[in-house]
Formats: structure tokens, sequence, C-alpha cells
């Protein structure tokens, strides 16, 4: 039995496994990736890593700037089907409409459930203790097309955006040997999606700006744990009569609750860092990273700027 021909739609490094993947188990034809741009410290134009990688294997690669520029040179390209990984464009009914059986996306949550571009994010952030990945197929709405597979895990309370990227990605390549093996043998699946759809919208710089006053003590660790991957979490730091934006990466919600206005340093403590009164509760800041220095233990940072309990150190 010959192989599916195929076309793979990918964009960052999380994509990549998906690739040698697809390479793996079906003839991919093509790949189309975004267009090259600005990337690292230097902002020099380059590939992004599914270009790179897919140059490695000898594959025939489009980038174009908008989807619309190469439809014809896709549509010359025969394929039985489609899949996206993190490709970043919206695809419109003629494309969907190019390949034989259609086009599937590997998306990072159980749809309905976080239907949007930040789902591990948002599943930390939202509180979520559970998700897992969803391959299905691509309609003309936002992530609204039939399953094909779904699998589930756990949200264990220590993990962030970057352990649970790490626990999807390879659950998301297992669904993905499933699928190419039923879609082989002639077997397709389309299960329309059930339940109320919840969004995972792309996190935004305001959506790290971080004040203990405006969240309780679970929603500032769970944004902390989300923020993980994404624009770096921060709560506003006053010293000195001055403001500065302070990058918190390790927190812990404490299990007492004491009485003092939100913000307020209620102690610090060795190997455990500042425990800070939030709208509703206390957060232990066990791990800060200030501007212009390494991360560092939250006790090492308060004893350098001479925190003690009592400050209102943490509210503008």
């Amino acid at each position: 039995m010959s192989l599916l021909k195929t076309v793979f739609f990918g964009t960052p490094a999380l994509s990549v496994p998906y690739l040698d993947l697809f390479h793996q188990l079906t003839d991919v034809q093509l790949v189309v990736t975004q267009a090259d741009k600005p990337r690292g410290r230097g902002m020099e134009v380059s590939a992004c890593p599914v270009k790179q990688r897919a140059q490695e294997l000898g594959l025939s690669v489009l980038s174009p700037e908008k989807l619309k520029d190469d439809f014809d040179k896709i549509a010359a390209v025969p394929f039985d089907l489609g899949l996206a990984v993190a490709y970043g464009k919206i695809f419109r009914p003629n494309f969907l409409a190019l390949p034989k059986l259609g086009i599937l996306n590997v998306h990072f949550s159980l749809l309905p459930h976080l239907r949007g571009a930040a789902p591990v994010q948002q599943a930390l952030i939202q509180g979520y203790t559970k998700t897992g990945i969803s391959i299905f197929w691509i309609r003309p709405g936002m992530d609204d097309g039939p399953l094909f597979l779904q699998k589930e895990i756990a949200i264990e309370p220590q993990d962030n955006a970057q352990t649970l990227f790490e626990k999807l990605i390879p659950l998301g390549l297992e669904g993905l040997k499933e699928v190419l093996a039923q879609l082989q043998a002639g077997h397709m699946v389309q299960t329309p999606q059930q339940g109320e759809p919840t969004l995972a919208p792309m996190l935004q710089k305001e959506d790290a700006q971080l004040r203990p006053a405006e969240l309780t003590a679970q929603a500032l660790h769970n944004r902390v744990r989300g923020l993980a991957c994404g624009p770096k979490p921060k709560v506003p730091f006053v010293h000195n009569g001055q403001t500065e934006w302070l990058q918190i990466t390790l927190t812990e919600v404490a299990e007492t609750e004491e009485n003092a206005a939100a913000g307020t340093v209620l102690c610090i403590e060795r190997n455990r860092g500042i425990l800070v009164k939030c709208k509703e509760g206390s957060i232990w800041f066990n791990e800060v990273h200030p501007a212009g220095k390494k991360a560092m233990p939250a006790e090492a940072f308060a004893n350098g700027r001479g925190l003690k309990p009592g400050d209102g150190a943490f509210r503008e």
C-alpha cells in the first residue's frame, strides 16, 4: 500500500517533532511555513525552525508572507492529507478543499475547551486540572471542526507552561501515529465537538503585569505558571518612592490567611522567600529575576533591598 501524499504546515520548534514523524509515516510533498523574520538578539532575518528542519530533510518548502500568495503553487501539488501544527495562519475554504481527505490540526487542549492561540498557557491561568490534545479536521471557524482523536492528561500542581508542553508534545505524537494508521487503513473519523466552548486568547504584554491588590493568591500563582513560556510575569515593586516591575519566576500559595493590606510584605523566610498579601490569601515569592541580573532566591533580593515585614513594597 502506497503512503499518503501529504503537505505539512508549521512554524515553531514545537512543530518540528511532528514534521519528523509525518516525514517518517507519509510521503511529504511540501512543507509550508511562515515567512522568514528577524529573530534573536541581533534581529537577523532567518528561517523558522520548521523551515530549517525541512531543508535538512531535503523537502520542498514554501514560506509565503500570506498563504494566498502561494495558493497556485500549493494547489499544483496533488496531496491526500494536510497537517497543521502551530502554523499560525488561517485556512480559507479554497485551501481546505485542496487535499482529498482534508487538513488535520493538532491542538493542545480538549476541544471545545480552550479554542484559540494559547491553550497550554490559558489552561494554567484559568485553573484547569486536566487538559490533553485534540486532532481535528480544520473548518473555516476557529478550532471548531470535527474530532478524529483526543487524549487526556492531568495538570499537576507543580506544572507550568514549559513542563506542560513537554508532556503534551509526545502525547500529540502518540495520537498522530494512531490517526495516520487509521487513515492509511482507510478509516475516517469525524466526531462533532460536544459541550460549551471556552477560549484561549493569545497572551499580551499587559497580561504579565500582576498586581497582588487585584488578584487572589491562587490566581496570581496560576498566572506565573501559565506565563513560564510567554511574556514574563512581573509585579510592581516600590522602593525609595520609585516603582519598578520585578519579574517573578517561582511562587507558592500560602496555607495561612493574614490580615493586612494587599501588597504588604508579611514575612521573609530563609529558603522560602517573601510572603506577600494578595486580594485574597497570601503568596510566597520563592524566586525573582531583577532587571539586569540573574534569577535569585527571593529572600536574597529582600535582604539586598532592605525589605522587612510590614512594608507595602508590592502595591503601587
